[in-house]
């Protein structure tokens, strides 16, 4: 059964990522735990409290945060009777990125799935703080859709990669499944100052090759360097409707997340944007 996570702060974009995941695994025997962190909210507003009233707090944005997580299956219900699916929830005192990465261990999650913004959806902001730090920091593939994104069935998936390192193939069986259940074509591309392989890449390369056989693919390489106008121009050209990247050491992403790059390509793509974490596990 496929393990879905997904971060709620009770906004829209966060619904709206909600009703994306539940059309996107559709075919397949899911459960869904919604979860809300919600250390920050109590924190942020019992600075001049005694600890028995920050105790007294505490409780009753557990008990808001409950009621607004069962109101929220009552609409998925509402949405997705899918005999395939299970709906759960938590309300956890801890921050985002810790929750989250307890939640993976615990539920052996497949996936995380959260809106690219949070509750203030500032327009010159694509990632939101929290949105990023869980791509960072978050030990399974996380996948961020942009609040104004509603077509669901994508066919076209880009996957950005340089080839460096083998894939964990539970991390590729995810791409794999989405892009076999939607017919989807995957196209992986290579953006490079230089026209040729190592071997250390050409066996990457083959080994991504083996393991998508099933899938349609289409393989690309292009020169230069500015990494994110490639990547727009490609998304524009082929019609992407997935972005696909992985975060581990020296990889394009970390390149990205780690310079102001980040907005570069947020700022441009307003498609999923599903990232990779290269961990092994079981």
């Amino acid at each position: 059964m496929r393990k879905v996570l997904i971060s709620t702060d009770f906004s829209e974009n966060a619904m709206n990522a909600i009703r994306y995941a539940l059309e996107l695994f559709k075919y397949e025997r899911s459960e869904f735990i919604i979860f809300h962190a919600y250390a920050d909210e109590v924190y942020e507003n019992t600075l001049e409290m005694s600890r028995e009233l920050f105790e007294a707090f505490r409780e009753k944005v557990q008990e808001r945060s409950d009621r607004e997580l069962q109101a929220i299956l009552k609409e998925m219900l509402s949405i997705s009777p899918n005999p395939r699916h299970e709906y759960n929830f938590r309300s956890v005192f801890g921050s985002l990125v810790d929750v989250s990465n307890d939640l993976v261990d615990s539920e052996n999650a497949d996936v995380l799935v959260m809106g690219t913004k949070g509750a203030t959806d500032q327009r010159e902001i694509t990632f939101g703080s929290n949105t990023l730090q869980v791509i960072k920091y978050v030990k399974c593939p996380v996948l961020a859709i942009p609040s104004r994104f509603h077509d669901v069935h994508p066919k076209h998936i880009l996957y950005t990669t340089d080839y460096m390192l083998p894939c964990q193939r539970r991390e590729l069986k995810l791409v794999s499944t989405i892009a076999k259940k939607f017919v989807a074509t995957v196209h992986f591309l290579y953006i490079s100052p230089f026209s040729s392989l190592s071997f250390r890449q050409q066996d990457n390369k083959f080994l991504l090759s083996c393991f998508l056989s099933d899938n349609k693919t289409q393989f690309h390489q292009q020169e230069g360097k500015d990494i994110p106008s490639r990547i727009h121009t490609f998304i524009k050209d082929h019609k992407i409707d997935m972005l696909v990247m992985t975060n581990s050491r020296h990889s394009y992403l970390e390149h990205v997340l780690h310079t102001s790059k980040v907005e570069e390509i947020g700022l441009q793509i307003q498609i999923p944007f599903l990232v990779l974490q290269n961990l092994p596990r079981n």
